[in-house]
C-alpha cells in the first residue's frame, strides 16, 4: 500500500521515471555528490546523470546468502557503490535472519503465523502435529515461546538442526529444517487470517497447511547496517558525523541505526516512511542554495571499462559458479552463528572470489537487455558487500542482537557499545573506525519548510 500510494502521487505530480536504467556508480568527491552513472538496459548505453542531490533507496543485500527472503534484485548495489568510492559502511556485521522461511526457497512466512498460534516442531515432536501442544520453543523461551524475538528463534531452530533433531533432509546433520505447525488452527483461521502464507505453502512447496505442517528454516532477511546517515537522511563520510553534501539514503540501504543490532518486526516500514520523508524534506532545503558541481571529464570511464572487461574478457570464470560459492560460504560461515575460524574462512574465500571475479566474462555480446552482463555486474557488488560483512563480524568480538559469536557469547558494553565503520583502504584492505552509541532520547526540533 505504501508503494501504491507513492506511485500514485508521483503520477499526480508528473515525476519523470527513467525506467530500466541501472545505476552502476556515483560521482562523489571530497565535498559533495554530483550525480550517478547508469546503464540503459534497452540500448546498452552508459548515461551520466549530473545532479545537485542524489537519494539512494536501493535496498539490502540478501542475495549474499544462499537462503534469503529478499528479491533477486537486492544485491547491495547502493552500499557497494559507496564503499568503492571511499565512503564508509556502518554496522555491516548485523544481519537479521528471519526464523521461518520456506525450506530452500527462503520465501518469508511472517510472524503472523506464530501470532495466530503456529508452533515450531522438531522430529521428536511429530506426534503432536495438530494437537496445539507446545513445541521446542517452550524450553527455549518459556514465557513467549514461539513468539520470541527473531534472532532467538533462528538460533533455536539452528540448534535443533545441529543436534540432529531437525526433519529429515540434506543438511550436514541429515536435516536442514523444522516444521511450522498450523494444523490445529483450522481451515477458517488459515484461509481468512493467513491467506498469503497458506498460498505460498501450497504454490511453492505443494504443502496443504490445513492438514500438514510447513517446512521452514532461517532465511537471511534484513540488513541493520548500511550507509551511515543522520536523522535527515544525509549520508555521512566519517564517524564524526560529517555529511556528504547532496547525498541522501533511507530504508535498508541506510543505517540511521534506529534498529540497533536487531530490528523488530514491521519497523522497517516505519523506518522507510519516517526517514524517507525527512530526507526528502531536507533535500528540498538543500536544493534551494545548491549548485551543480564540477565533474570529471569522463565520469563514466570506470563503468565503461568494467563493461568492456566483462564483455571482452577471457571468461575463464563463470558468474553462477562464483555466486553459488559466495552464497554457500556466507550462509555456512557467517550466518546465524559465527566464530573466528569460520569468519576467517568466509573472509578469505570472499577475497579469493574477488580475485577470480577478474576472470569473469559474459557470452552475450548484445547491447539490448543483456541480463547476463547485469548479473555479472551485480556479482561484483555482492562480493564487495560480503567482504564488509565478514570483516565487520570478525572485528566485533562479542555477541549482540543478530550478531552471535560462539567464541564470544556475551554482550560486552564496556568495549563494544559502539558502531563499526568500515572503509576500503586498498585492493584487499579495509580500515575500521568507531562511533559511540547514542543513548539519549531523540528530541525532534520543530522545523519549518
Amino acid at each position: 500500500m505504501i508503494l501504491h500510494t507513492l506511485f500514485e502521487q508521483c503520477l499526480k505530480h508528473e515525476v519523470r521515471f527513467f525506467n530500466e536504467f541501472y545505476v552502476l556508480d556515483m560521482m562523489v568527491d571530497d565535498t559533495a555528490c554530483h550525480g550517478v552513472v547508469a546503464y540503459e538496459l534497452a540500448t546498452g548505453e552508459v548515461q551520466v546523470f549530473q545532479a545537485k542531490a542524489v537519494f539512494f533507496g536501493t535496498g539490502g543485500y540478501g542475495r549474499v546468502f544462499s537462503i534469503t527472503s529478499n528479491a533477486h534484485a537486492l544485491t547491495g548495489d547502493g552500499m557497494a557503490m559507496a564503499f568503492r568510492r571511499g565512503l564508509p559502511l556502518e554496522d555491516m556485521e548485523f544481519v537479521q535472519f528471519h526464523p521461518t522461511g520456506l525450506r530452500k526457497l527462503g520465501i518469508l512466512v511472517s510472524e503472523a503465523a506464530r501470532g495466530e498460534g503456529g508452533i515450531l516442531r522438531n522430529r521428536e515432536d511429530l506426534d503432536n502435529i495438530g494437537s496445539g501442544k507446545d513445541g521446542f520453543m517452550a524450553a527455549v523461551a518459556p514465557t513467549v515461546k514461539d513468539l520470541a524475538p527473531r534472532d532467538m528463534v533462528s538460533r533455536a531452530i539452528y540448534n535443533e538442526i545441529q543436534a540432529g533433531r531437525g526433519i529429515e533432509g540434506s543438511g550436514d546433520t541429515g536435516s536442514d529444517y523444522v516444521y511450522l505447525d498450523l494444523v490445529h488452527l483450522g481451515a477458517d483461521v488459515i484461509n481468512t487470517k493467513l491467506p498469503d502464507i497458506s498460498h505460498f505453502a501450497r504454490k511453492y512447496l505443494a504443502v496443504e497447511p490445513i492438514t500438514e505442517p510447513i517446512p521452514v528454516q532461517p532465511t537471511a532477511h534484513y540488513a541493520m547496517g548500511g550507509l551511515p546517515t543522520d536523522l535527515d537522511g544525509r549520508v555521512l563520510r566519517d564517524s564524526k558525523n560529517t555529511p556528504v553534501n547532496g547525498l541522501y539514503a533511507a530504508g535498508e540501504v541506510a543505517c540511521v541505526s534506529v534498529h540497533g543490532a536487531n530490528r523488530l518486526g514491521t519497523n522497517s516500514l516505519v523506518d522507510i516512511v519516517v526517514f524517507g520523508r525527512r530526507a526528502g524534506r531536507d533535500m528540498t532545503r538543500y536544493l534551494k542554495t545548491a549548485e551543480l558541481g564540477h565533474i570529471d571529464p569522463e565520469p563514466d570511464a570506470f563503468i565503461r571499462g568494467e563493461i568492456d572487461r566483462l564483455q571482452k574478457g577471457g571468461g575463464q570464470e563463470n558468474v553462477a559458479t562464483l555466486r553459488i560459492e559466495m552464497q554457500k560460504v556466507m550462509m555456512s560461515r557467517s550466518g546465524v552463528y559465527r566464530n573466528e575460524e569460520n569468519l576467517t574462512i568466509a573472509r578469505n574465500t570472499i577475497l579469493e572470489l574477488r580475485e577470480r571475479y577478474r576472470q569473469v566474462g559474459v557470452g552475450d555480446q548484445s547491447p539490448y537487455y543483456n541480463t547476463e552482463l547485469v548479473e555479472a555486474i551485480e556479482l561484483g557488488f555482492l562480493l564487495d558487500v560480503a567482504w564488509t560483512i565478514a570483516e565487520s563480524a570478525l572485528q566485533r568480538t562479542e555477541s549482540r542482537g543478530a550478531h552471535s559469536r560462539v567464541d564470544y557469547p556475551d554482550r560486552d558494553d564496556e568495549n563494544w557499545l559502539k558502531h563499526t565503520f568500515i572503509t576500503m583502504a586498498g585492493e584487499n584492505e579495509v580500515r575500521f573506525d568507531f562511533k559511540p552509541v547514542s543513548i539519549t532520547k531523540f528530541q525532534p526540533k520543530p522545523r519549518v519548510y
